[in-house]
């Protein structure tokens, strides 16, 4: 269960709201006036949240190469070639 707190509650108790984050893995939501600004999670689940991101990226890129393959499949890779070469000659 996530826990909601503003910066300056957060400043008065860091130690104790820290202590509460990583032995009681309990995310703080820390607002600024009454808006969310920013959350305090584990170290782990920081890294678990960037390896899906790199995980969709990467998936991304993977229907992007499967779309180009499908789009270019006609072509043959001597064809690919020259255009290649006729481009770089401009």
């Amino acid at each position: 269960m996530q826990k909601i707190i503003g910066v300056t509650e957060l400043q008065r108790g860091f130690r104790a709201f820290f202590e509460e984050v990583v032995r009681k893995r309990t995310p703080l939501v820390l607002t600024r006036g009454s808006r969310p600004e920013a959350v305090l999670i584990p170290y782990d689940d920081y890294l678990r949240f960037q390896q899906l991101q790199e995980n969709e990226v990467l998936a991304s890129f993977d229907q992007a190469w499967k779309r180009l393959a499908e789009v270019n499949a006609e072509y043959s890779v001597d064809e690919i070639a020259a255009d290649i070469e006729a481009a770089r000659k401009g």
